[in-house]
């Protein structure tokens, strides 16, 4: 495999959210694993990320947890709600195509919105469930 499971899932998961036009449209295409030092928000930013061996396909797959945050100024939950549910229409049950890997399974398991510790920012933050399996 070029990639592994990890790298392949989250370039897929960052691909399909700069590609879907309602999360596109209020983010503004900003979509990353690092946000810039200094970015414009809202923005989504992929954060935490875990994964297993899965004994699916010869033992070969594996199972992730991915923390998607959204991180938004706008002065109340509205847009940070509005772009957690964009995220969460544009990923759950998704199959997205992944260099060398097949996504067996792609969901959304949590979402939470609130205050972020500076008081400034709400934050939206989503956990994916992930399975996915080396293409033949």
């Amino acid at each position: 495999m070029s990639v592994d499971a990890e790298r392949a899932l989250q370039a897929a998961v960052i691909a399909a959210l700069r590609a879907d036009p309602a999360v596109a449209a209020l983010t503004g295409g900003r979509v990353w694993d690092e946000p810039p030092s200094e970015p414009q928000h809202p923005y989504l930013v992929l954060s935490r990320a875990e994964s297993r061996p899965w004994g699916g396909s010869g033992g070969e797959g594996a199972e992730h947890a991915l923390t998607l945050t959204c991180v938004s100024r706008f002065g109340g939950a509205e847009e940070a709600k509005a772009v957690a549910a964009a995220a969460r229409a544009c990923l759950h049950d998704a199959r997205p195509a992944m260099d060398g890997w097949g996504a067996v399974s792609l969901s959304v398991t949590y979402a939470d919105v609130f205050r972020g510790a500076d008081w400034r920012c709400v934050l939206g933050v989503l956990r994916l469930q992930a399975v996915t399996e080396p293409l033949d």
